[in-house]
C-alpha cells in the first residue's frame, strides 16, 4: 500500500491511546478547508511522493513498538482509496494494535468489509455538511451522497467505536445546516466540531473561521442528539 506519511508518535489521531499515525495518498473530494493538500492532489502514476514510505519499514517500526504504543491511525487523504488497505490493516492488527481509521465515508463497500471483518476498533468519519449541501463542500459535482448515507448506518450498526465530525468553515456552514446535520445523525454517541484552520497546506482559499462563541452556540445546537459534542481546535 502506498503511505505517503508516517507520524511515529501522536497523542491526538487516536482517542485516548497513544498511537502511530500513517498517511495514505490521493483524496476523491476536494474540500476547500482541506489541510492536506499535497496528499490529495493526484498523483502521475508510478510517480512516488518525495517522502514515501516503504510499507515494510513502516510495519517493521510498528513490530518493534508493540507494547509501547496503544494503537495505529490510518488517515489521509481518503484511506479507502486503496483495494490494498484492508490487507495493511490485517497485518497491522496481527502485531497486536488497535486501529482507527479516518474516512470520507464515500466508500462504504470497503467500509463494511472491514467492519465485518473486525479489522478496524475505531472510525472516525468526516461529516462534511448537510446533504442538501454536500457537494458543493467537497467540491465535486457529481457525486452520489446516498454513499455517505450508508457509511453512516454502517457505523450506526456499531461493529465498532466510532464519531462523526465536521470541519466548521463560515462560508459553508450556518445554524441551519449544523441543526440538520444534529437530527440526520440523532442518538450517535460522539461528534466533534472542528474549527476552520486558514495555516498550512490547505486546498483552497477564501475561507474563515468561526468565533469561540458560534462554535459554542452551534454546540448547543445539537447537543441533545448525540451522547457528547467535542469542540476541537480552539
Amino acid at each position: 500500500m502506498r503511505i505517503a506519511g508516517f507520524r511515529k508518535l501522536s497523542l491526538l489521531d487516536y482517542p485516548e491511546k497513544l498511537c502511530a499515525t500513517v498517511f495514505t495518498p490521493g483524496c476523491n473530494f476536494r474540500c476547500p478547508f482541506c489541510h492536506n493538500a499535497s496528499l490529495v492532489r493526484e498523483q502521475k502514476p508510478g510517480v512516488r511522493f518525495q517522502d514515501e514510505l516503504d510499507e515494510e519499514e513502516v510495519l517493521s517500526f510498528l513490530e518493534k513498538r508493540a507494547g509501547l504504543l496503544d494503537g495505529v491511525c490510518v488517515t489521509g487523504g481518503e484511506p479507502l482509496l486503496w483495494p490494498d488497505l484492508e490487507e495493511f490493516i490485517s497485518r497491522v492488527k496481527a502485531l497486536g494494535f488497535p486501529v482507527k481509521l479516518d474516512t470520507n465515508g464515500s466508500f462504504p463497500e470497503r467500509l463494511e468489509a472491514l467492519l465485518d471483518r473486525g479489522l478496524v476498533d475505531y472510525v472516525a468519519m468526516d461529516i462534511k455538511n448537510s446533504l442538501p449541501n454536500y457537494r458543493r463542500t467537497i467540491g465535486v459535482d457529481c457525486f452520489d451522497a446516498s454513499r455517505i448515507e450508508r457509511s453512516v448506518n454502517l457505523l450506526r450498526e456499531g461493529k465498532a467505536e466510532y464519531e462523526f465530525r465536521t470541519t466548521l468553515a463560515r462560508e459553508l456552514h450556518d445554524a441551519e445546516s449544523i441543526a440538520e446535520i444534529g437530527r440526520w445523525l440523532d442518538g450517535s454517541p460522539v461528534y466533534s466540531l472542528q474549527a476552520f484552520c486558514g495555516d498550512g497546506d490547505l486546498l483552497g482559499d477564501g475561507l474563515s473561521a468561526f468565533s469561540k462563541e458560534e462554535t459554542e452556540a452551534f454546540k448547543e445546537l445539537v447537543r441533545g442528539n448525540f451522547g457528547c459534542v467535542h469542540i476541537r481546535g480552539i
